[in-house]
């Protein structure tokens, strides 16, 4: 790690501590406002926004980024105004920090609290998604927690160009402008500095390709809340109502290809394609997907041979793998061998059925009839996410502003001492 990129990230952390300890006792209306005009300099800003996304957009298309990564770079006026609306609604959540999560009394004559606090300094790492400087820095704020972005160089510009409107946020209530700090610069040695800044930040998400989460996972001498990929199933029962199916699974996989929500095998039960026939591999086909089948789903025309790889693979595009299993067991046996924990559906009318499935399985979402592309922090109602964490340790699922914060316990005495 060279002497540059450590004495940026020495700066950098030694405000990011300075602004955190100011945000722990900042007041709920002081963040709100922040995120309100930050929110009006987005939108006031979007020409700007647009201009410098064209540059990334080149850069993109230069360094041969595929379709799905491109439509995660891209902002458009309706992307932009998606993110003023997600800052907005960031805005208006009840704040988190302070909530009294627990509070009892005891025989010696304690009352203790267990009280939501900030978890400090934050770190975000991501790829191609320029609305993650708004939906982080956002999150973040609210939460009483200074924030430090490094964004993908292919949205370096867009990023800035945003990172900018939060400052203009901050400085308009009075907040200290390091709560949201953006990396300024595309080298990605700051990448190896920021995953060991222990001294600096408390915790590091990654929101990005297989690649990054890898490396990240590897490297961190910091928590990480992250997911390495996601690999999403959708499994239709053998009671499934057909037209729910069909809209769910055509959802599922096409909305939009490039999110870690997006279905990447379709598990078919055996009682189902004895009553429906190939209907919803043809719609998928329809579509434009290609479907990657094993066994009779192969007669299918216009299907293709599965690889080995392909079930348990995040294809992150058209494409899509396919097969037949033995009801809900079957299904809840094949994911449990190639998923990642993140988000699985399960297409049924059984209310016994669903129940297994959701009771046997442990990943971090778990659908009924309802499309995979759910799995977001917005589509939660918390105005947006950080990230979808898949551990079991402190945050699960869309990690939004209550998930960024910790907690303290608050013991009241009254000259009490311990016997």
């Amino acid at each position: 790690m060279d002497v540059q990129s450590v004495t940026l990230m020495d700066e950098m952390g030694r405000t990011a501590r300075d602004a955190a300890a100011e945000l722990a006792f900042a007041s709920p209306q002081s963040k709100q406002s922040a995120l309100e005009a930050a929110a009006d300099a987005v939108w006031s800003g979007r020409q700007a926004i647009i201009d410098a996304n064209a540059l990334d957009m080149e850069f993109g298309a230069q360094k041969g980024l595929s379709p799905a990564m491109m439509d995660r770079l891209l902002l458009d006026e309706a992307r932009i105004r998606a993110m003023a609306d997600g800052l907005r609604a960031v805005a208006a959540q009840a704040d988190p920090v302070g909530r009294v999560l627990a509070e009892w009394d005891m025989p010696s004559g304690l009352h203790i609290r267990r009280v939501a606090s900030p978890l400090g300094v934050v770190g975000v790492i991501y790829e191609s998604r320029p609305n993650v400087t708004a939906d982080a820095g956002a999150l973040c704020l609210k939460a009483g927690n200074a924030v430090i972005l490094r964004g993908g160089s292919e949205g370096f510009h867009s990023s800035t160009a945003i990172h900018a409107c939060m400052v203009e946020g901050l400085r308009h209530a009075g907040l200290p402008e390091a709560a949201i700090q953006l990396i300024p610069t595309r080298d990605r040695a700051m990448v190896t500095a920021m995953l060991q800044a222990v001294d600096y930040i408390d915790v590091i998400v990654p929101r990005g390709g297989k690649g990054l989460v890898g490396l990240v996972q590897r490297e961190a001498r910091v928590p990480v809340f992250s997911h390495l990929e996601g690999i999403c199933h959708v499994y239709a029962d053998g009671e499934a109502d057909l037209a729910k199916a069909r809209a769910v699974v055509l959802n599922a996989k096409t909305r939009r290809t490039g999110i870690c929500g997006a279905a990447e095998c379709l598990l078919i039960d055996r009682a189902f394609y004895a009553r429906h026939g190939a209907v919803l591999i043809e719609d998928l086909l329809a579509a434009g997907v290609e479907v990657r089948a094993e066994g009779d789903l192969l007669a299918i025309p216009g299907t293709v041979p599965a690889a080995p790889d392909d079930f348990g693979r995040e294809f992150l595009d058209m494409i899509i793998a396919a097969k037949l299993v033995d009801g809900v067991d079957g299904a809840i046996g094949h994911i449990r061998r190639y998923g990642s924990s993140h988000t699985e559906s399960i297409l049924t009318e059984n209310d016994a059925t669903a129940d297994r499935f959701m009771t046997r399985l442990d990943s971090a979402i778990l659908m009924r009839n309802a499309s995979t592309q759910f799995a977001d922090g917005g589509e939660f109602g918390m105005g947006g996410e950080i990230g979808i964490a898949t551990g079991k340790m402190h945050a699960r699922g869309p990690v939004g502003a209550e998930q960024l914060c910790s907690f303290k316990y608050l013991v009241r005495g009254d000259g009490t001492c311990r016997a």
